[in-house]
Order: structure tokens, then C-alpha cells, then sequence
């Protein structure tokens, strides 16, 4: 027995469309994806730039399970402000007297509002925790991303 042409289209041809439909659906949506502002976002926790850099510091492993992906809101004492090549802001907090500190990537729609952070103030960074890189020569950095000064 032969399968007809109706059955061929009913049971390849269509799933396979519809296979196909969702997978664009999906790439477009992903492709045009927009982060929200980090401004905007309640902070998951709220501490001190020193009290996190010793949390990792004990237990890394520990830490990144509480903390990985949460938006974090951090004071402290900023250390440097830098500015990239590209014109991308990153302020470094932490205790002045420490190599160890929180590094907080400044989202690009907040510039002006690190261009105005001087170094030697405490002030207040919210942001998204991505990690921790960790030199005992260097000093051992908390990493916040998509960093807003908190107002």
C-alpha cells in the first residue's frame, strides 16, 4: 500500500513547517532581545563592596550559587574610575588599604553618571554579578556587569 500524497504532506511536510515557524519565531525574539535597565531592577541583595569580596573570597563556590546572575546592590569607597579606549565606564570598589575589590562594568545608557564619579567617594553601584576572578597577586576582583551608580 502506497502512501498518498495527503498523508506525505500531513504527517513530513507540516510538522516540519511548524518546526521550522517556531524555530524563526524564537531566533527573531532572541535576535531583537533587549536587556532591561538595570536602574530599573530591585536589587536580589544589598551589602557592603568589602563584605562581598571576603564572601568570595572564603567560599568562591558557595558565593557564585548565592550570587551568580543576581542584581546586587554594593556601596563602598570608589578606587579608581576608569575609562576604556571605547569610552566604557568601570568604577572599582572597595577598602583603599586592599588589592581585592568590586569591579562594576558601567551599562553604556549610564556614562555620564560614572563620568561624574570622583575617586575617593563612597557611593552606591547596583549591578549584575558574573563572577569572580580571583589572583592572589593581583588581588581578587568581584564582577558586577551592566553597573548602574544608584541614586
Amino acid at each position: 500500500m502506497k502512501p498518498t500524497r495527503k498523508k506525505i504532506l500531513l504527517y513530513i511536510v507540516l510538522p516540519l513547517l511548524l518546526i521550522l515557524a517556531a524555530g524563526g519565531i524564537y531566533f527573531y525574539k532572541e535576535y531583537n532581545r533587549v536587556h532591561k535597565d538595570t536602574a530599573k531592577l530591585k536589587p536580589d541583595f544589598t551589602l557592603k563592596a568589602t563584605n562581598l569580596v571576603k564572601e568570595f573570597e572564603a567560599n568562591e563556590q558557595a558565593s557564585n550559587k548565592k550570587y551568580w546572575d543576581k542584581v546586587i546592590l554594593v556601596d563602598g569607597v570608589v578606587k579608581q574610575v576608569e575609562k576604556d579606549d571605547r569610552g566604557f565606564y568601570s568604577l572599582v570598589l572597595g577598602d583603599t588599604a586592599s588589592v581585592s575589590s568590586v569591579r562594576c562594568s558601567i551599562d553604556s545608557l549610564h556614562s555620564s553618571e560614572a563620568a561624574a564619579v570622583k575617586q575617593g567617594t563612597t557611593i552606591a553601584v547596583k549591578g549584575i554579578c558574573t563572577g569572580f576572578n580571583e589572583d592572589e597577586m593581583l588581588g581578587s576582583d568581584v564582577i558586577l556587569t551592566r553597573s548602574v551608580v544608584n541614586k
